[in-house]
């Protein structure tokens, strides 16, 4: 029975501070369990880190700095471009003098020229140009003068509603004109 005696039996007061101890462990534990908690649970992190905004504004001064020649190079291939059509262009008409060339180096053709467009005849032969009239729009010969395109000697004048005349008579009428102060 002694070791009963040895127990000791607490006082009024004791109980409080054992309950109060208790308290403080279990308020101790969930504040170490939380800290657990929180620790386990990954932080949140700054969305734009320092080597982040480094590499935006490296990008954005690489764009800023590449803008201007960028827009020259499409401009100088937009120009090159045209100067390849222009060339194309001139080819073609150069191709095409030079086949108008070959064809006035042929006397036939020459001729044909000389005979249709400066009414040029052979020695011997006699020149007739007959003048369509204003009526009938016909010549003598009953061709209209539509397939040809000329008009009464030559041809047709933009504007003119009358019956062409000759080159020759058209510069002495425009010579005595200016002559006239008219």
């Amino acid at each position: 029975m002694a070791p009963e005696r040895d127990r000791k039996v607490p006082a009024r007061g004791s109980a409080r501070s054992a309950a109060v101890s208790t308290t403080t462990r279990l308020k101790a534990l969930g504040e170490q369990a939380a800290a657990r908690v929180y620790r386990a649970r990954p932080q949140r992190r700054n969305r734009l880190t320092g080597r982040a905004a480094l590499l935006t504004l490296v990008v954005c001064s690489l764009v800023v700095a590449l803008a201007y020649p960028m827009r020259q190079w499409v401009e100088m291939r937009s120009e090159i471009a045209e100067q390849q059509r222009r060339t194309e262009e001139a080819r073609a008409a150069v191709e095409e003098l030079r086949d108008l060339k070959a064809r006035w180096q042929d006397d036939a053709f020459a001729e044909r020229q000389l005979r249709e467009r400066l009414h040029y005849v052979r020695p011997g032969e006699t020149g007739y140009v007959v003048p369509r009239t204003a009526e009938d729009g016909a010549g003598a010969d009953g061709s209209d003068g539509a397939d040809s395109g000329e008009g009464a000697y030559g041809p047709p004048r933009p504007g003119d509603s009358a019956p062409a005349r000759p080159w020759y008579e058209e510069l002495w009428r425009d010579v005595d004109r200016s002559d006239a102060g008219g």
